[in-house]
């Protein structure tokens, strides 16, 4: 059985000090970040220059010693390597050509054609797989179909669902279509990753809180449960985080509606009402609000250490509700790992 911490809550052991990592850990807050960016030349061209992905991935490892790193990437490397044009506007974003008909679903690259334009990005785990250090989990990603899939129609990555919905409501044949096709490549996408040297998947429903009703069984429930059920047939153990932000009350039971190991919550719910209803069932990751990494002071000593009392009593990962912002201190991230591993 593994030693590594990350590991063993995935199991459902209950530690003495939780395993910590941060989403987004790899990112602009970090000046040696900033100066690998820079070297690269943008964004896209770092996710697909494999030695500099793996670079920034290993920069907060080395710089706090995370119990996991997560791959470098963008969950928009999927619908690109599917057939659609993204781009990056310096300032705003990324951008991406639209999918809205049913001829451009048909149109999409079959699944097997998606390994050659991502095959930087197995080759960045192989890097890291190779290069991490013994204890630390090495974690894989994609965006749940659901969230890629509002940012194709949107045609861009922001906040914006609208559209998403829209065509749900007025074409939903088309809509439905197009959630089967990145269903199967995302299992692709990701059962590859497991080969290449992942230990650990994480599934990102970043706007599953938008969706209502049956919507949310028929486009965040029953799709990560195919997904996951396709990993683990394939990847017998593998362990599956995941996240379907802002889901509320629907964080209840989502672990054993989808084969999930752990559920990651947001920081919309307490630690208190994710302990009481959700660990109760599975392994939690969450939740600290990430402004704390901004503010710090005793706030960011006494929000944390009230997180890891919360789950004290269950298998749990210590991780914010969302990603670390751009603005946030990199000495607050040390003074939050402190905090984590002097116990509540």
């Amino acid at each position: 059985m593994s030693e590594k911490k990350i590991l063993r809550a995935l199991r459902g052991e209950v530690q003495p000090v939780p395993p910590v990592w941060m989403m987004r850990q790899a990112g602009r807050y970090l000046p040696e970040y900033r100066a690998t960016r820079a070297e690269a030349g943008d964004f896209l061209r770092l996710c697909y220059n494999s030695e500099l992905a793996a670079e920034v991935t290993l920069q907060p490892i080395r710089r706090y010693g995370f119990d996991a790193a997560i791959l470098f990437a963008d969950i928009l490397l999927l619908p690109q390597a599917l057939g659609r044009e993204l781009w990056f506007e310096t300032g705003e974003g990324p951008r991406m050509e639209t999918t809205t008909s049913a001829a451009e679903v048909a149109g999409l690259r079959p699944d097997e054609a998606i390994h050659e334009t991502l095959a930087p990005v197995y080759q960045t785990l192989r890097i890291l797989k190779r290069e991490l250090p013994a204890e630390t989990t090495l974690i894989g990603f994609a965006g749940a179909p659901w969230t890629v899939a509002t940012y194709m129609i949107a045609g861009r990555g922001k906040e914006e669902q609208a559209g998403a919905h829209r065509l749900k409501r007025e074409d939903r044949a088309t809509f439905e279509a197009l959630i089967d096709r990145l269903t199967g490549a995302t299992i692709e996408y990701l059962s590859a990753q497991v080969e290449a040297g992942a230990e650990v998947i994480k599934l990102f429903d970043s706007w599953a809180g938008s969706l209502k009703g049956q919507d949310v069984q028929d486009f965040a429930v029953k799709p990560a449960a195919k997904i996951i059920a396709a990993l683990k047939a394939r990847h017998p153990g593998l362990p599956v985080i995941a996240f379907p932000r802002e889901a509320g009350a629907g964080y209840i039971g989502f672990a054993g509606a989808t084969g999930a190991d752990c559920v990651a919550v947001d920081n919309s719910v307490s630690p208190e009402w994710a302990a009481e209803h959700v660990q109760k069932e599975i392994c939690v990751q969450g939740n600290l609000a990430p402004h704390h990494l901004v503010t710090g002071g005793e706030d960011l000593i006494r929000e944390t250490r009230h997180v890891v009392r919360a789950f004290s009593k269950g298998p749990h990962i210590f991780n914010l509700g969302h990603g670390i912002t751009p603005d946030a201190d990199p000495d607050n991230v040390q003074r939050m790992i402190d905090a984590v591993r002097e116990g509540g």
